[in-house]
């Protein structure tokens, strides 16, 4: 296979190179599409994630932003009376 990349892309390459990042273009080009699976993985599980969250939702299997944080914090500590503080 043959590749064609802009000189920006080449240059890259190259410093990966020079720099024993990688030993040669094919582990560049392979880590990179690596990298784009894992993307592409990690995009769907966000999307079932999101998804699932959804229904939990429409189920009523939720609760509000305060309760959610003092579940996981703990209680926000009281800052002052009310009055201003000093």
């Amino acid at each position: 296979m043959t590749l064609r990349l802009t000189p920006e892309t080449q240059r890259f390459v190259d410093e990966q190179l020079k720099a024993g990042a990688f030993p040669s273009v094919e582990a560049v080009v392979e880590a990179a599409l690596e990298q784009m699976r894992e993307s592409a993985e990690l995009e769907d599980a966000t999307i079932a994630a999101i998804n699932e969250g959804d229904a939990q939702a429409d189920r009523g299997e939720c609760v509000d932003y305060e309760t959610a944080r003092a579940m996981f914090l703990g209680p926000r500590p009281r800052t002052g009376t009310g009055r201003g503080h000093q």
